[in-house]
C-alpha cells in the first residue's frame, strides 16, 4: 500500500511523502518558494515568514510553508486532494508585506556589502518586493560581534533568520551564539563575547543570507563577477570535500563548498577555505641546485641534467608526499621502478598492506555514518583529522548512534563511551564483541596504524568489525594516500627499506618527515617547506590548484581535481617534470601528454576510470598477530599546520596560535579546579 499522499500545488497533481513539510513539496513540484530562516540541514524555525502560501480550505490567512507538514493538510471536499496555491494576491501582498518589514532597518549598504551580488535579500527583494518604503524613522544601529580572525561582522545588517546559531549548535556542535531582547532590540550575539570554537566556523558565511557574516581575509578584495569559478577538490585532509576554486588573474581569492551528499554534504573545514593564502607564499618558482652546501638559483636545463646525473649514481628510492596527485605518483613509480628503484607512499610508517584495497581504504563509504546506530572510534580525533566527517558522526549521534571510543581523549562535540586509550582493550574485543543491533561502524584512524604495533591494531580492527558485523572505514589523512597505493607506490618493508641503501631520494612533495643525510635528494614541490631545505636539488612544481589531478579519498572514491590557475615562475605541473627528466636520464617514460599517462594509469588500475564513485571493496584476511598493550598516539599534531600549504599560511599560522592559547587557558582553568 503506497503511502504516499496527493496534493494539489498550483493547479499540479502529484504525490509526495506525507512527512515532508510545504515547501519541500513545492520543490518537487518545480515552484520556487522564497525563504531566510529554512535551510534543509538545519533544524525548522519558520521566523522569517518569507516563505508563506495559501492553503485551499485552510485558515483565512497564509501559512509558512517550512513549518507545515503535508500530513497537516485537510483533504478537499468529497475527499479531493488539499490544495495549495503560491501565486494569489493574499500570498503576493504578505511576502511584500514581510519584505518591507525586514527591509525597515537594513542599512542601504549594497555598494559596499561584499555579499552584494550573491545576497538573497537583495534577489528576493527585486523578485517578491515593492520598489517604495513607507518607513520614515531613524534605522536602528546594532555593535558588530568579533568573531576572530575569520569571520567579519556588520550585524546592522543581520534579519535574525537564526541559520548561524541553529548550525554552531547542531552541526558544528559548538552552543556559543543566541538571540537576546525582543522585538527591535533582538540581537544574535555570542555568550560573554567568546569565539566560535569550531573549525567549521567558516560555513556560517555561506549560511548567512545577507552581508551580517562575511568573510574577513576576502573583504573588500573581489566582486563574484570579477571571479573565474573553478569546480575542483579538497586535498586538506582526506575526505576529499567538493569546493569551488575562484580566482582572479592569477591569484585564489576564495574557496567555498560544493553540494555533495556523499562526501562533506555541503560543508568544508576553516583549514579548507581559509588555506588559499598559503598558496602564494613561500613559493618555489624556479629551480635550485646546492653548490658549497647553499642553494642557488639554476636554469631548467642545468637542473634536468643535474637530476639525470643524480638518478645514475646507483639505488633510487622514490618518496610520494600527502598532496601528489595519482597521476604524478603513477609517474614517478614507473621512472624509479625502471631505474631498478623503490617507491613508497607510506612515510608516515602506517601498517597499510598493499593490494589489500578494503584493509587501507576500508569497506564502508562515507554516507554509511548517516545510518550507523553503533559507532567505533579507534585511534581517531575526527574532530581534527576530518572535522565534516566529524559533524556527519554528531548527526548520526543526534538521531540515537552511539559513540565508543579507543584511543586518545579530545573533545569532540557529541557524548561519546570512553574505553581508554590501550590497544589490548581493542584486542580483548575483536574476540569477545557480540554482533551490534542495527548498522555498525569502525571508523579506524591512523594513529592506531603506526608504530611496531600498528599491522596488529589493524587486524583487530578488521576482526572487530567483523563480530559486530560492522562496516570498517579507514580515516586517512593524506590526500594523496589511496590514489598512491592504488598506483601501486609501496615497498615491501615501508619507508626504511626503501631508503635502505638509496643514492638518490626523489621526493615528490615528502614535506612531514625528515629525510636522513646521505643520499642526493631531489625535492619537487610547491613550497619552501622542510623538504625543500632538505634538498640538493629542487624541481618547482604546482600546487593541486595549479594542475589537473586524480585524488582518491579516504573511502576510495576517485575524484577529478582541476586546474584554477597557473603555477608562478618557472614552476611546471608534476607529471611534466618527471616526464622531462626521464628524457634527460635516457628513459623516457611512455607517454607525452597527461591523457597518455592517464590512460596508462587506467589500464594499470581500472576502477580509477570509475570518477566520483566508490567501487566494491573486499576485505582480505589479515594475518592475525598479538596485540601488546600500549597506547594510540595523535596522528594529528596542530589541525592548522598539517601541510606545506597551511604552514606557508599567515592566517592558519594565526589561527594555530589562537588554539593553543585557548587550550593553555583551559589546561589552567582544570588545574584550578
Amino acid at each position: 500500500m503506497s503511502t504516499l499522499r496527493k496534493i494539489v500545488i498550483d493547479g499540479l497533481e502529484l504525490e509526495v511523502d506525507p512527512a515532508m513539510t510545504l515547501i519541500q513539496a513545492c520543490e518537487q513540484a518545480g515552484i520556487e518558494i522564497p525563504r531566510f530562516c529554512y535551510h534543509e540541514r538545519l533544524s525548522i524555525a519558520g521566523n522569517c515568514r518569507m516563505c508563506l502560501v495559501e492553503v485551499a480550505g485552510g485558515p483565512p490567512k497564509p501559512v509558512a510553508s517550512c513549518a507545515m507538514q503535508v500530513r497537516d493538510l485537510r483533504p478537499g471536499p468529497n475527499g479531493a486532494p488539499p490544495v495549495v496555491r503560491t501565486d494569489t494576491p493574499m500570498v503576493k501582498k504578505a511576502r511584500e508585506g514581510v519584505m518591507e518589514f525586514l527591509l525597515i532597518n537594513h542599512p542601504l549598504d549594497c555598494p559596499i556589502c561584499d555579499q552584494g551580488g550573491e545576497c538573497d535579500l537583495q534577489d528576493q527583494a527585486m523578485a517578491y518586493g515593492v520598489d517604495f518604503s513607507r518607513y520614515r524613522e531613524p534605522k536602528r544601529a546594532v555593535d558588530d560581534l568579533d568573531l576572530g580572525p575569520l569571520i567579519e561582522t556588520h550585524m546592522t545588517r543581520c534579519i535574525s533568520c537564526t541559520r548561524c546559531v541553529r548550525f554552531t549548535t547542531e552541526v558544528a556542535g559548538v552552543s556559543v551564539m543566541g538571540q537576546t531582547g525582543r522585538g527591535e532590540d533582538a540581537e544574535i550575539t555570542t555568550y560573554l563575547g567568546s569565539l566560535i570554537g569550531s573549525n567549521l566556523s567558516g560555513n556560517i558565511i555561506d549560511l548567512c543570507p545577507v552581508g551580517a557574516l562575511v568573510s574577513k581575509p576576502y573583504a573588500f578584495t573581489a566582486r563574484p563577477w570579477e571571479l573565474t569559478k573553478t569546480e575542483t577538490v579538497d586535498v586538506m585532509d582526506a575526505l576529499g570535500s567538493n569546493i569551488r576554486v575562484d580566482t582572479k588573474g592569477r591569484e585564489v581569492m576564495r574557496i567555498l563548498p560544493r553540494n555533495h551528499d556523499g562526501v562533506n554534504e555541503e560543508w568544508i573545514s576553516d583549514k579548507t577555505r581559509f588555506v588559499w593564502d598559503g598558496l602564494r607564499r613561500q613559493r618555489l618558482d624556479r629551480p635550485y641546485l646546492r653548490e658549497g652546501g647553499r642553494l642557488r638559483p639554476a636554469s631548467w636545463p642545468e637542473a634536468l641534467a643535474a637530476a639525470a646525473a643524480a638518478l645514475g649514481r646507483g639505488k633510487v628510492a622514490g618518496l610520494v608526499g600527502d598532496l601528489a596527485p595519482v597521476e604524478a605518483a603513477f609517474a614517478l613509480r614507473l621512472l624509479v621502478e625502471g631505474l631498478g628503484g623503490a617507491v613508497e607512499c607510506r612515510t608516515d610508517g602506517a601498517a597499510l598492506p598493499p593490494g589489500n584495497r578494503g584493509a587501507y581504504a576500508g569497506t564502508a563509504r562515507i554516507e554509511d555514518i548517516d545510518a550507523a546506530r553503533t559507532i567505533w572510534l579507534l585511534g581517531t580525533n575526527p574532530r581534527d583529522e576530518a572535522p565534516v566527517l566529524n559533524a556527519r558522526i554528531r548527526k548520526a549521534w543526534s538521531r540515537g548512534a552511539t559513540v565508543h571510543r579507543i584511543g586518545p581523549a579530545a573533545e569532540l562535540t557529541y557524548d561519546v563511551t570512553d574505553h581508554g586509550n590501550d590497544r589490548a582493550l581493542l584486542a580483548r574485543l575483536a574476540a569477545s564483541a557480540e554482533p551490534a543491533p542495527g548498522p555498525a561502524l569502525v571508523i579506524l584512524g591512523q594513529g592506531a596504524l603506526q608504530g611496531p604495533e600498528g599491522a596488529a591494531t589493524l587486524a583487530a580492527a578488521a576482526a572487530l568489525a567483523g563480530r559486530l558485523g560492522a562496516g570498517l572505514l579507514v580515516l586517512h589523512t593524506a590526500a594523496a594516500r589511496v590514489g598512491a597505493m592504488d598506483a601501486g607506490c609501496t615497498t615491501e618493508g615501508g619507508l626504511a627499506a626503501a631508503l635502505d641503501g638509496a643514492a638518490t631520494v626523489w621526493a615528490l612533495g615528502v614535506d612531514e618527515i625528515d629525510i636522513p643525510a646521505g643520499p642526493f635528494v631531489i625535492y619537487q614541490g610547491s613550497h619552501g617547506d622542510r623538504g625543500a631545505h632538505r634538498a640538493d636539488l629542487i624541481l618547482p612544481a604546482a600546487a593541486w590548484t595549479e594542475e589537473p589531478g586524480l585524488f582518491v579519498n579516504t573511502e576510495g572514491r576517485p575524484q577529478l581535481a582541476f586546474r584554477a590557475g597557473f603555477p608562478p615562475g618557472e614552476a611546471r605541473e608534476n607529471w611534466a617534470i618527471l616526464r622531462a627528466v626521464s628524457g634527460a636520464a635516457g628513459r623516457p617514460l611512455p607517454f607525452d601528454s597527461l591523457t597518455e599517462l592517464r590512460q596508462r594509469l587506467v589500464a594499470a588500475v581500472p576502477h580509477l576510470a570509475g570518477i566520483d564513485s566508490v567501487p566494491a571493496k573486499r576485505l582480505d584476511p589479515l594475518p592475525a598477530a598479538p596485540l601488546a598493550p600500549g597506547a594510540m598516539a595523535p596522528a594529528i599534531a596542530d589541525f592548522y599546520l598539517t601541510n606545506p600549504i597551511a604552514r606557508a599560511s599567515a592566517l592558519m599560522a594565526e589561527l594555530s596560535a589562537l588554539a593553543t592559547a585557548a587550550a593553555g587557558r583551559g589546561r589552567a582553568a582544570l588545574a584550578a579546579e
